[in-house]
């Protein structure tokens, strides 16, 4: 369970992330939209884990490892924004955000099984 300090600074370092990839997203992924789905932060404020949904990706993986690579880059542009209100700027995790893909193949299954008949229940109906 997230104290209200980490939710937070969470909710600061998403909105942050969020303008910077907005911004400067382009020179890290051309013609891929980046979207921060969720920030968790450790405790003592030091890690933030930054789960991230792309639109417009052929690869997500491949996405997530270029974020990955510029992440000292990103931190320091988010320390430039924050460095006013935190004593350190906290050690980014970036990982990929695959609800959105875990929601659409559950809809398949629900559809599957809607589509199926209902031998059980007919039968008992009829009695």
């Amino acid at each position: 369970m997230e104290s209200k300090r980490q939710q937070k600074f969470a909710g600061v370092i998403q909105k942050d992330l969020a303008e910077i990839f907005q911004r400067e997203g382009m020179n890290f992924l051309p013609n891929i939209m980046v979207t921060i789905t969720r920030v968790r932060v450790s405790p003592d404020l030091a890690i933030a884990r930054v789960y991230l949904s792309f639109f417009n990706s052929t690869n997500n993986t491949l996405a997530v490892n270029t974020i990955k690579s510029h992440a000292n880059e990103i931190r320091y542009k988010l320390g430039n924004r924050i460095k006013d209100q935190v004593r350190i700027v906290p050690h980014l995790e970036f990982f990929l955000d695959d609800t959105s893909e875990y929601v659409e193949r559950m809809d398949k299954i629900f559809d599957k099984i809607s589509k199926e008949p209902r031998q059980a229940e007919d039968s008992e109906s009829e009695d």
